[in-house]
């Protein structure tokens, strides 16, 4: 680089020091900012020879950490100081010693906390990825701060990976939408949430995303008008009531309008509340709720309400603290809108979440639902025994669940998350309660264990000193605090019947005179398919492995050679170039193909999306059934390519015209005489495509149906799908991927 250059480079690294300070959210004193210029010093000095992949100096990225904790998660001086230094121990000498030394053990512990997250050994037999989850879960209850300023790096690496290569993006992205997104969404920051998911969809499924991005701007206009109208209507009523209020406009985040497309099967202009409108208010704590419920009867002298729809999250706040009352109304030209009411300080509480919570806390207030849960993570992750994969996707049910809110038989209110049952509320009050559950009684009544609750429902434990949990119980309950505590007294369980049962095993092989050795093990844990050791004991000490099996292993052993390397089933294209005819060389055949090189390898279809020729795809390396190839909009996608990167192979089409492949498609519509003639007719006749079932059932004017066809590519079926929808009647037609 020139001196001109440097001098700029240097200029501008000054004026964004000076930005960090002047958008704080704290206040700071003159010791804050001492104590940030002197991080900012070691920072600039460490990262000096540095410079990101796009080329410019790296000391840009932990300064821009530090203006998102600062002013987005609204963090002080400490954690301030901490994000510019949060790459300083894992990329050059300084260690945690120095920091320490030089600062304070606060600030120390939070740089190793992050340095902790930064380097993980690599384990050959568990996700990586997974692990570094997990031992970035662990912090949490260290020091929430830890994770706070990591969702922070994280959110930039989004906003900044451009310069990088495609497989490295979704990988960084599915990582994002699998664990950052949800954690932000519990820790109460709502902004930068939506920021992961929107930046998470834009490197996930990128022809989606922009497609979408291009539609609001098409539509902006209009919806802006369309605002503008309910805003001035809602407007002139309030300042009639003498409300102090600002009140705005705001387009739903492109990745809600992707999952409302995704879950309804709908098109871009079939989602309907598209954009939201949010009223602040200026308030005393005092007078908020009174003022709520009075903004609420403004809007629906105006606009008439869906009672189905309203959410009080001003009765009952959010665990993370959210506070806020959304209704939906039916706005002009009959369109459902959103409208959230808050005060200036539940704004404030879901713009920063865990900070802003803390500037209004009341020393004497209850515990809040933030530290209740970091309490209740504390327990879960004082259990280690699970693989980190499972741990992981365990403690993520618990990450986005919508919550309910019911009562303890004395009135008190607990917080759950939606869709847990009577036993997961018996294993929230304690986990002795939860383990010696005999019976739940809801609202006074009986009920089952699995039982799953709605908010209001009053909750009462009937508990028994000899009760303990079953296997099944783990059917019974959703939240990962139930499901830890009943794997735990399980495994116990297991491993004294295990125990009992190797002994038993020993002495059943010496009688077929066999030695119970390592090689009999694996020999055995083989012939009866089995995953473990522990299983093959297991199922020998509870009885369901019988003496003839065991004989006829023996026999086999004895008689004939086992071959253990069984070559996995593995799904070869039909169609080999070498078996084409010369005749038919002028035409293109396509196969699918993986990693840089295009390499033709076997590989099989996975069931849970069944992908068929032309769709975006990719291989998952799998242990035992060689390659499954998966559509990359699969459920299953952002969870594979998130914990085991390590594993996911590039795949694309070259050829998709020699194979045929099933499509399942589910129509709706209007019940018309001659439907299935015509669908027919415009299926086999006019697309020459085969029909391998149809399944058509009529009910007061409305059809139901199921097609299955026998298509060559995705390009057939894109087509197919377009000329159905031509049918006199046809309301909707889906893609079906799970059968």
């Amino acid at each position: 680089m020139t001196e001109i250059d440097i001098e700029a480079e240097n200029k501008a690294i000054a004026q964004e020091y000076k930005e960090l300070l002047r958008i704080s959210y704290q206040t700071l004193s003159d010791e804050d900012k001492k104590l940030i210029r002197k991080a900012f010093d070691v920072a600039v000095d460490a990262h000096k020879d540095q410079r990101r992949k796009s080329g410019e100096a790296y000391i840009f990225h932990p300064i821009a950490v530090a203006k998102i904790v600062a002013r987005d998660i609204g963090l002080g001086a400490t954690s301030i100081a901490a994000a510019l230094m949060h790459d300083v121990v894992e990329d050059t000498d300084i260690t945690v010693e120095d920091i320490e030394k030089m600062f304070n053990p606060s600030i120390a512990k939070i740089v190793e906390g992050l340095t902790k997250i930064a380097k993980v050994k690599t384990d050959q037999d568990v996700s990586i990825q997974a692990e570094n989850f997990r031992k970035m879960l662990l912090t949490l209850h260290d020091d929430v701060r830890v994770i706070l300023i990591k969702i922070a790096d994280r959110l930039h690496n989004m906003q900044t990976m451009e310069s990088m290569v495609d497989y490295k993006q979704a990988k960084i992205a599915s990582e994002t939408l699998y664990i950052y997104a949800p954690l932000a969404h519990r820790l109460g920051l709502y902004n930068i949430k939506t920021q992961l998911e929107d930046l998470g969809l834009k490197y996930t499924e990128p022809e989606v995303f922009h497609d979408i991005v291009s539609k609001i701007k098409e539509t902006k206009e209009e919806q802006d008008e369309y605002i503008k109208a309910i805003s001035e209507v809602i407007g002139n009523s309030l300042k009639d009531e003498g409300i102090e209020f600002t009140l705005k406009g705001r387009p739903k985040s492109i990745y809600s309008i992707r999952r409302k497309m995704k879950v309804q099967g709908v098109t871009f202009d079939e989602v309907y509340d598209k954009f939201a409108l949010r009223i602040v208010y200026k308030s005393s704590q005092h007078d908020e709720k009174f003022l709520t419920w009075k903004i609420y009867s403004v809007v629906t002298d105006h606009y008439r309400p869906s009672p189905s729809r309203l959410r009080d999250w001003i009765s009952s706040p959010k665990s993370s603290g959210y506070e806020a009352l959304h209704i939906t109304v039916m706005g002009p030209k009959g369109r459902w809108v959103e409208i959230q009411v808050r005060s200036e300080r539940m704004n404030e509480i879901a713009e920063k979440g865990y900070a802003a919570h803390y500037k209004y806390k009341n020393a004497d207030s209850e515990e809040h639902g933030l530290e209740i849960w970091l309490n209740q993570l504390k327990e879960a992750l004082e259990n280690q025994s699970s693989n980190a994969v499972d741990f992981v996707e365990d403690f993520k049910l618990n990450l986005y669940a919508k919550e309910i809110y019911v009562f303890t038989p004395k009135g008190d209110i607990k917080s759950l998350p939606k869709g847990a049952t009577s036993l997961d509320f018996a294993f929230s009050i304690h986990s002795e309660i939860g383990i010696h559950t005999r019976g739940t009684k809801v609202n006074g009544k009986l009920v089952p264990l699995n039982h799953i609750l709605n908010s209001g429902d009053q909750v009462e434990i009937i508990t028994s000193p000899v009760q303990k949990p079953t296997i099944h119980w783990l059917e019974y309950v959703t939240t990962s605090r139930a499901k830890t505590k009943i794997k735990n007294v399980l495994n116990e369980n297991t491993k004294k019947i295990a125990e009992d049962g190797k002994e038993l095993l020993t002495r059943k092989l010496r009688h077929l005179k066999v030695t119970l050795n390592e090689s009999t093990i694996n020999e055995l844990v083989v012939f009866f398919k089995v995953q473990t050791s522990l299983d093959l004991f297991y199922r020998i000490g509870i009885g369901s492995i019988e003496n003839q099996q065991l004989k006829d292993f023996v026999a086999q052993k004895n008689n004939t050679l086992v071959n253990f390397f069984k070559k996995p089933f593995t799904r070869t294209p039909t169609v080999k170039p070498e078996q084409f005819n010369k005749n038919d060389i002028h035409k293109k055949f396509d196969l699918l193909v993986f990693g840089a090189e295009q390499s033709k390898l076997d590989y099989k279809f996975a069931t849970c999306c069944n992908p068929i020729s032309g769709d975006d795809v990719f291989g998952f390396l799998t242990i035992n059934e060689g390659i499954k190839v998966h559509k990359k909009d699969c459920p299953n996608a952002i969870s594979l390519q998130s914990n085991y990167a390590y594993r996911i192979m590039q795949a694309k089409w070259i050829d998709s015209s020699q194979e045929d492949f099933k499509a399942i498609l589910k129509i709706t519509g209007m019940d018309t005489l001659g439907l299935t003639n015509e669908l027919t007719k415009v299926i086999s006749n006019q697309m020459h495509v085969n029909i391998q079932n149809i399944s058509l059932s009529g009910e007061a004017g409305i059809f139901n149906g199921q097609i299955t066809v026998i298509v060559q590519n995705n390009t057939i079926l894109k087509k197919l799908i377009d000329n159905i929808k031509k049918v006199d009647g046809i309301d909707k037609i889906t893609r079906v991927y799970n059968t």
